[in-house]
Protein backbone atom coordinates (compact mmCIF):
# COMPACT_ATOMS: atom_id res chain seq x y z
CA UNK A 1 0.00 0.00 0.00
CA UNK A 2 1.02 3.62 -0.49
CA UNK A 3 2.69 5.39 2.41
CA UNK A 4 0.60 8.24 3.87
CA UNK A 5 2.27 11.03 5.88
CA UNK A 6 0.02 12.86 8.35
CA UNK A 7 -0.25 14.01 11.94
CA UNK A 8 -1.43 11.19 14.22
CA UNK A 9 -4.69 11.56 16.07
CA UNK A 10 -4.69 11.95 19.84
CA UNK A 11 -5.23 8.21 20.27
CA UNK A 12 -2.44 7.45 17.78
CA UNK A 13 0.31 9.68 19.16
CA UNK A 14 1.74 7.17 21.64
CA UNK A 15 2.13 4.46 18.97
CA UNK A 16 3.67 6.95 16.55
CA UNK A 17 6.25 8.13 19.09
CA UNK A 18 6.99 4.51 19.97
CA UNK A 19 7.76 3.88 16.29
CA UNK A 20 10.07 6.90 16.25
CA UNK A 21 11.91 5.55 19.29
CA UNK A 22 12.15 2.08 17.72
CA UNK A 23 13.70 3.59 14.59
CA UNK A 24 16.63 4.60 16.85
CA UNK A 25 16.69 1.21 18.57
CA UNK A 26 15.14 2.64 21.71
CA UNK A 27 12.00 2.14 23.79
CA UNK A 28 9.39 4.76 24.61
CA UNK A 29 8.59 4.57 28.32
CA UNK A 30 5.55 6.05 30.05
CA UNK A 31 7.56 8.91 31.58
CA UNK A 32 9.15 9.67 28.21
CA UNK A 33 5.79 9.90 26.48
CA UNK A 34 4.40 12.16 29.19
CA UNK A 35 7.37 14.49 28.85
CA UNK A 36 7.61 14.54 25.05
CA UNK A 37 3.89 15.05 24.53
CA UNK A 38 4.05 18.22 26.63
CA UNK A 39 6.69 19.92 24.47
CA UNK A 40 5.65 18.68 21.01
CA UNK A 41 2.37 20.05 19.64
CA UNK A 42 0.44 17.17 17.99
CA UNK A 43 -0.11 19.07 14.73
CA UNK A 44 3.66 19.57 14.41
CA UNK A 45 4.38 15.85 14.69
CA UNK A 46 4.17 13.70 11.55
CA UNK A 47 4.07 9.96 11.09
CA UNK A 48 4.37 7.89 7.94
CA UNK A 49 1.72 5.17 7.87
CA UNK A 50 1.77 1.89 6.00
CA UNK A 51 -1.92 1.04 6.21
CA UNK A 52 -2.56 1.83 9.92
CA UNK A 53 0.98 1.11 11.10
CA UNK A 54 3.38 4.01 11.84
CA UNK A 55 6.72 3.29 10.14
CA UNK A 56 8.45 6.67 10.34
CA UNK A 57 8.27 9.97 12.21
CA UNK A 58 9.42 13.56 12.22
CA UNK A 59 8.45 16.68 14.15
CA UNK A 60 9.25 20.38 14.29
CA UNK A 61 9.37 22.39 17.52
CA UNK A 62 8.11 26.00 17.19
CA UNK A 63 11.38 27.75 18.00
CA UNK A 64 12.42 31.35 17.55
CA UNK A 65 16.08 31.63 16.60
CA UNK A 66 18.44 34.56 17.11
CA UNK A 67 19.91 35.61 13.76
CA UNK A 68 22.22 38.51 12.84
CA UNK A 69 20.18 41.62 13.52
CA UNK A 70 17.12 40.00 15.09
CA UNK A 71 15.25 36.72 15.38
CA UNK A 72 12.96 34.59 13.20
CA UNK A 73 10.64 31.62 13.57
CA UNK A 74 12.48 28.36 13.02
CA UNK A 75 11.11 24.84 12.97
CA UNK A 76 13.29 22.67 15.20
CA UNK A 77 13.26 19.42 13.23
CA UNK A 78 13.49 16.30 15.37
CA UNK A 79 12.21 12.72 15.76
CA UNK A 80 13.39 11.93 12.22
CA UNK A 81 13.48 8.17 11.83
CA UNK A 82 12.25 5.32 9.64
CA UNK A 83 11.68 1.77 10.82
CA UNK A 84 14.27 -0.74 9.50
CA UNK A 85 11.49 -2.57 7.65
CA UNK A 86 10.74 0.50 5.52
CA UNK A 87 14.09 2.04 4.72
CA UNK A 88 15.16 2.80 1.14
CA UNK A 89 11.54 3.19 0.04
CA UNK A 90 11.32 6.99 -0.08
CA UNK A 91 9.59 7.34 3.29
CA UNK A 92 12.05 9.95 4.56
CA UNK A 93 11.67 12.01 1.38
CA UNK A 94 7.89 11.97 1.77
CA UNK A 95 8.15 13.16 5.37
CA UNK A 96 10.63 15.91 4.49
CA UNK A 97 8.33 17.04 1.68
CA UNK A 98 5.30 17.28 3.96
CA UNK A 99 7.24 18.94 6.77
CA UNK A 100 8.81 21.67 4.64
CA UNK A 101 5.50 22.35 2.92
CA UNK A 102 3.89 22.75 6.36
CA UNK A 103 6.60 25.08 7.66
CA UNK A 104 6.29 27.18 4.52
CA UNK A 105 2.51 27.37 4.91
CA UNK A 106 2.88 28.32 8.60
CA UNK A 107 5.18 31.21 7.69
CA UNK A 108 8.30 29.86 9.40
CA UNK A 109 11.27 30.96 7.25
CA UNK A 110 13.87 28.64 8.82
CA UNK A 111 14.25 24.98 9.73
CA UNK A 112 17.11 23.68 11.89
CA UNK A 113 18.25 20.23 12.98
CA UNK A 114 21.00 18.10 14.44
CA UNK A 115 21.79 15.30 12.01
CA UNK A 116 22.04 11.76 13.34
CA UNK A 117 23.62 10.92 9.97
CA UNK A 118 25.38 13.90 8.44
CA UNK A 119 25.17 12.68 4.83
CA UNK A 120 21.36 12.74 4.73
CA UNK A 121 20.17 16.32 4.81
CA UNK A 122 22.11 18.10 2.08
CA UNK A 123 19.78 16.65 -0.51
CA UNK A 124 16.86 18.36 1.22
CA UNK A 125 18.53 21.78 1.10
CA UNK A 126 20.07 21.88 4.58
CA UNK A 127 23.54 23.37 4.98
CA UNK A 128 26.02 23.33 7.86
CA UNK A 129 25.29 26.62 9.59
CA UNK A 130 26.59 26.59 13.19
CA UNK A 131 29.55 24.26 13.81
CA UNK A 132 30.09 23.27 17.42
CA UNK A 133 33.27 22.91 19.44
CA UNK A 134 33.78 20.44 22.26
CA UNK A 135 36.29 20.52 25.09
CA UNK A 136 38.03 17.48 26.59
CA UNK A 137 40.53 18.85 29.10
CA UNK A 138 42.51 17.41 31.98
CA UNK A 139 41.48 19.22 35.11
CA UNK A 140 44.93 19.26 36.74
CA UNK A 141 46.53 20.99 33.73
CA UNK A 142 43.97 23.78 33.48
CA UNK A 143 44.90 27.33 34.47
CA UNK A 144 44.36 30.92 33.33
CA UNK A 145 47.03 33.13 31.75
CA UNK A 146 47.58 36.37 33.65
CA UNK A 147 44.98 35.24 36.16
CA UNK A 148 43.46 38.23 37.99
CA UNK A 149 42.22 35.92 40.75
CA UNK A 150 38.76 34.64 41.62
CA UNK A 151 35.76 36.93 41.79
CA UNK A 152 32.14 36.50 42.69
CA UNK A 153 30.28 33.59 44.24
CA UNK A 154 29.08 30.31 42.77
CA UNK A 155 26.42 28.35 44.57
CA UNK A 156 24.55 25.15 43.78
CA UNK A 157 20.80 25.67 43.56
CA UNK A 158 17.84 23.31 43.57
CA UNK A 159 15.58 22.76 40.59
CA UNK A 160 12.84 25.02 41.98
CA UNK A 161 15.18 28.02 42.21
CA UNK A 162 16.69 27.14 38.84
CA UNK A 163 13.20 27.31 37.27
CA UNK A 164 12.89 30.87 38.59
CA UNK A 165 16.41 32.27 38.08
CA UNK A 166 17.82 30.61 34.96
CA UNK A 167 15.21 31.43 32.25
CA UNK A 168 15.62 35.25 32.42
CA UNK A 169 19.41 34.87 32.57
CA UNK A 170 19.39 32.55 29.57
CA UNK A 171 17.07 34.87 27.63
CA UNK A 172 19.38 37.81 28.23
CA UNK A 173 22.27 35.84 26.72
CA UNK A 174 20.10 34.36 23.94
CA UNK A 175 19.12 37.74 22.53
CA UNK A 176 22.79 38.61 22.01
CA UNK A 177 23.99 35.28 20.60
CA UNK A 178 23.28 34.21 17.03
CA UNK A 179 22.12 30.61 16.89
CA UNK A 180 20.38 30.46 20.28
CA UNK A 181 16.71 29.53 20.38
CA UNK A 182 14.03 30.73 22.78
CA UNK A 183 12.85 28.36 25.52
CA UNK A 184 9.29 28.51 26.81
CA UNK A 185 8.17 27.42 30.28
CA UNK A 186 7.27 23.90 29.15
CA UNK A 187 10.71 23.44 27.57
CA UNK A 188 12.45 24.47 30.77
CA UNK A 189 10.27 22.27 32.97
CA UNK A 190 10.09 19.10 30.91
CA UNK A 191 13.41 19.22 29.09
CA UNK A 192 16.20 21.47 30.35
CA UNK A 193 15.56 21.02 34.07
CA UNK A 194 14.29 17.45 33.86
CA UNK A 195 16.61 14.67 35.00
CA UNK A 196 15.24 11.20 34.13
CA UNK A 197 17.53 8.26 34.79
CA UNK A 198 17.67 7.36 31.09
CA UNK A 199 19.31 10.72 30.28
CA UNK A 200 22.20 10.19 32.69
CA UNK A 201 24.05 7.57 30.60
CA UNK A 202 25.92 6.21 33.57
CA UNK A 203 26.56 9.59 35.18
CA UNK A 204 25.07 11.10 38.31
CA UNK A 205 22.29 13.65 38.78
CA UNK A 206 22.12 17.01 37.06
CA UNK A 207 23.58 19.88 39.13
CA UNK A 208 22.73 23.56 38.70
CA UNK A 209 25.44 26.12 39.50
CA UNK A 210 24.63 29.85 39.61
CA UNK A 211 27.37 32.48 39.35
CA UNK A 212 26.78 35.86 40.96
CA UNK A 213 29.03 38.87 40.39
CA UNK A 214 28.51 42.06 42.35
CA UNK A 215 25.46 40.43 43.88
CA UNK A 216 23.70 39.79 40.54
CA UNK A 217 23.27 36.60 38.47
CA UNK A 218 25.96 36.60 35.77
CA UNK A 219 26.14 33.01 34.53
CA UNK A 220 25.15 29.44 35.18
CA UNK A 221 26.14 25.88 34.39
CA UNK A 222 24.43 22.51 34.35
CA UNK A 223 26.63 19.47 34.77
CA UNK A 224 26.87 15.81 35.76
CA UNK A 225 29.74 13.70 37.05
CA UNK A 226 30.49 10.23 35.71
CA UNK A 227 32.16 8.49 38.64
CA UNK A 228 35.27 6.41 38.04
CA UNK A 229 37.89 5.17 40.49
CA UNK A 230 41.03 3.12 39.99
CA UNK A 231 43.36 1.89 42.73
CA UNK A 232 41.97 4.48 45.11
CA UNK A 233 42.32 7.46 42.73
CA UNK A 234 39.42 9.43 41.24
CA UNK A 235 39.31 9.36 37.43
CA UNK A 236 35.84 10.88 37.15
CA UNK A 237 34.57 12.91 34.21
CA UNK A 238 32.63 16.13 34.63
CA UNK A 239 30.15 16.48 31.76
CA UNK A 240 29.11 20.08 31.15
CA UNK A 241 25.72 20.91 29.62
CA UNK A 242 24.67 24.57 29.60
CA UNK A 243 27.54 26.88 30.54
CA UNK A 244 26.56 30.47 29.74
CA UNK A 245 27.71 33.82 31.09
CA UNK A 246 26.94 37.47 30.43
CA UNK A 247 30.56 38.67 30.04
CA UNK A 248 34.10 37.43 29.56
CA UNK A 249 34.76 38.12 33.23
CA UNK A 250 31.78 35.96 34.19
CA UNK A 251 32.84 33.27 31.74
CA UNK A 252 36.23 32.99 33.39
CA UNK A 253 34.67 32.59 36.83
CA UNK A 254 32.15 30.03 35.63
CA UNK A 255 34.81 27.81 34.08
CA UNK A 256 37.10 28.41 37.06
CA UNK A 257 34.37 26.83 39.19
CA UNK A 258 33.87 23.88 36.82
CA UNK A 259 37.59 23.14 36.69
CA UNK A 260 37.84 23.49 40.45
CA UNK A 261 35.45 20.67 41.33
CA UNK A 262 37.27 17.98 43.30
CA UNK A 263 37.59 14.27 42.46
CA UNK A 264 37.43 14.98 38.71
CA UNK A 265 40.10 14.05 36.18
CA UNK A 266 38.57 15.36 32.93
CA UNK A 267 36.11 18.09 32.00
CA UNK A 268 34.13 17.57 28.80
CA UNK A 269 31.30 19.35 27.03
CA UNK A 270 30.21 21.74 24.32
CA UNK A 271 31.61 25.27 24.35
CA UNK A 272 30.80 28.44 22.45
CA UNK A 273 33.16 28.63 19.41
CA UNK A 274 33.40 32.38 20.00
CA UNK A 275 34.81 31.80 23.49
CA UNK A 276 38.56 32.60 23.31
CA UNK A 277 39.33 29.78 25.74
CA UNK A 278 42.26 28.57 23.66
CA UNK A 279 43.98 31.95 24.13
CA UNK A 280 43.04 32.40 27.78
CA UNK A 281 44.69 29.33 29.30
CA UNK A 282 48.29 28.51 30.15
CA UNK A 283 48.18 25.13 28.36
CA UNK A 284 46.26 25.47 25.10
CA UNK A 285 47.03 21.89 24.06
CA UNK A 286 45.23 20.58 27.13
CA UNK A 287 41.96 22.19 26.05
CA UNK A 288 41.67 19.62 23.21
CA UNK A 289 39.04 21.52 21.24
CA UNK A 290 37.28 19.44 18.59
CA UNK A 291 35.05 20.80 15.86
CA UNK A 292 31.89 19.07 14.61
CA UNK A 293 29.40 20.15 11.97
CA UNK A 294 26.82 21.17 14.56
CA UNK A 295 23.44 22.56 13.56
CA UNK A 296 22.12 22.39 10.01
CA UNK A 297 19.91 25.15 8.61
CA UNK A 298 17.31 25.12 5.85
CA UNK A 299 16.00 28.37 4.36
CA UNK A 300 12.33 27.45 4.00
CA UNK A 301 11.47 30.90 2.65
CA UNK A 302 14.52 32.58 1.13
CA UNK A 303 12.80 35.95 0.78
CA UNK A 304 11.62 36.14 4.38
CA UNK A 305 14.95 34.81 5.68
CA UNK A 306 16.97 37.40 3.75
CA UNK A 307 14.62 40.24 4.68
CA UNK A 308 14.73 39.34 8.37
CA UNK A 309 18.52 39.41 8.61
CA UNK A 310 20.80 42.36 9.29
CA UNK A 311 23.81 43.03 7.05
CA UNK A 312 27.25 44.48 7.63
CA UNK A 313 27.22 46.85 4.61
CA UNK A 314 24.67 48.74 2.51
CA UNK A 315 25.78 46.99 -0.67
CA UNK A 316 23.68 44.56 -2.72
CA UNK A 317 24.75 41.46 -4.65
CA UNK A 318 22.48 39.57 -7.03
CA UNK A 319 22.59 35.79 -6.62
CA UNK A 320 21.07 33.00 -8.69
CA UNK A 321 19.80 30.55 -6.08
CA UNK A 322 19.03 26.94 -6.98
CA UNK A 323 16.61 24.90 -4.87
CA UNK A 324 15.47 21.58 -6.29
CA UNK A 325 13.47 20.47 -3.25
CA UNK A 326 11.61 23.75 -2.59
CA UNK A 327 11.29 25.32 -6.05
CA UNK A 328 9.46 28.38 -4.70
CA UNK A 329 12.88 29.62 -3.52
CA UNK A 330 14.68 29.23 -6.84
CA UNK A 331 15.58 32.30 -8.89
CA UNK A 332 17.47 35.56 -8.65
CA UNK A 333 17.67 37.32 -5.32
CA UNK A 334 19.17 40.63 -4.31
CA UNK A 335 21.24 39.93 -1.20
CA UNK A 336 21.50 42.81 1.25
CA UNK A 337 19.38 45.28 3.24
CA UNK A 338 16.77 45.54 0.45
CA UNK A 339 16.58 41.81 -0.16
CA UNK A 340 13.99 40.84 -2.76
CA UNK A 341 13.52 39.00 -6.02
CA UNK A 342 15.02 40.71 -9.03
CA UNK A 343 15.44 40.36 -12.78
CA UNK A 344 18.94 41.87 -12.70
CA UNK A 345 21.85 39.86 -14.06
CA UNK A 346 23.26 37.47 -11.43
CA UNK A 347 26.71 38.10 -9.98
CA UNK A 348 26.90 34.86 -7.98
CA UNK A 349 25.44 31.40 -8.31
CA UNK A 350 24.92 29.04 -5.38
CA UNK A 351 22.59 26.42 -3.96
CA UNK A 352 20.14 27.18 -1.15
CA UNK A 353 22.10 24.86 1.18
CA UNK A 354 25.23 26.95 0.68
CA UNK A 355 23.32 30.17 1.24
CA UNK A 356 22.25 28.61 4.57
CA UNK A 357 25.91 28.02 5.44
CA UNK A 358 26.70 31.75 5.26
CA UNK A 359 23.37 32.95 6.62
CA UNK A 360 24.24 32.89 10.35
CA UNK A 361 27.84 33.96 9.77
CA UNK A 362 29.54 30.60 10.30
CA UNK A 363 31.28 30.59 6.94
CA UNK A 364 32.71 33.33 4.77
CA UNK A 365 31.59 33.39 1.12
CA UNK A 366 35.29 33.23 0.16
CA UNK A 367 35.53 29.85 1.87
CA UNK A 368 32.53 28.49 0.02
CA UNK A 369 33.94 29.77 -3.27
CA UNK A 370 37.26 28.08 -2.49
CA UNK A 371 35.33 24.84 -1.94
CA UNK A 372 33.57 25.39 -5.30
CA UNK A 373 30.23 25.83 -3.53
CA UNK A 374 29.81 29.36 -4.93
CA UNK A 375 30.37 30.38 -8.55
CA UNK A 376 31.44 33.99 -9.13
CA UNK A 377 29.87 35.40 -12.29
CA UNK A 378 31.11 38.99 -11.87
CA UNK A 379 34.59 39.86 -10.57
CA UNK A 380 34.51 41.12 -7.01
CA UNK A 381 31.08 39.67 -6.20
CA UNK A 382 32.47 37.10 -3.76
CA UNK A 383 34.30 39.79 -1.78
CA UNK A 384 31.22 42.03 -1.69
CA UNK A 385 28.95 39.17 -0.59
CA UNK A 386 31.47 38.21 2.09
CA UNK A 387 31.36 41.75 3.45
CA UNK A 388 27.55 41.69 3.46
CA UNK A 389 27.24 38.52 5.55
CA UNK A 390 30.16 39.22 7.90
CA UNK A 391 29.39 38.97 11.61
CA UNK A 392 31.40 39.87 14.71
CA UNK A 393 31.25 36.35 16.10
CA UNK A 394 30.43 32.83 14.86
CA UNK A 395 26.97 31.43 15.63
CA UNK A 396 26.42 28.98 18.44
CA UNK A 397 23.41 26.70 18.97
CA UNK A 398 23.75 24.83 22.27
CA UNK A 399 20.21 23.43 22.18
CA UNK A 400 19.84 19.67 21.77
CA UNK A 401 16.51 18.68 20.29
Amino acid sequence: MAIVVRSPGEDELRAAMAAGSAAFGDELKDDDFGRYSKVMAPDRFLAAYDDDTPVGTTGAYPFRMTIPGGELAAGGVTWVGVMPSHRRRGVLTQMMRKQLDDLHEWGEPLAILWASEAAIYGRFGYGIAAPETNIDAERARFGWRDDPGPEGVVRLIEREEAQEVLPPLYDRIRRETTGFVARDDAWWEHYKLADPESWRRGAGPKFFALLELDGEPAGYAMYRIKQSWEQGFALSELRVGDAFATSLRATRELWRFLFGIDLVKRVTGRVDPALPLFLMVTDARNVQLRVFEGVWLRLVDVGAALAGRGYATDDAVVAEVTDEFCPWNAGRWRLGPDAARTDDDPELELDVADLASVYLGAFDVHRLAAAERVRELKPGAVARASALFRTERPPYCPEDF
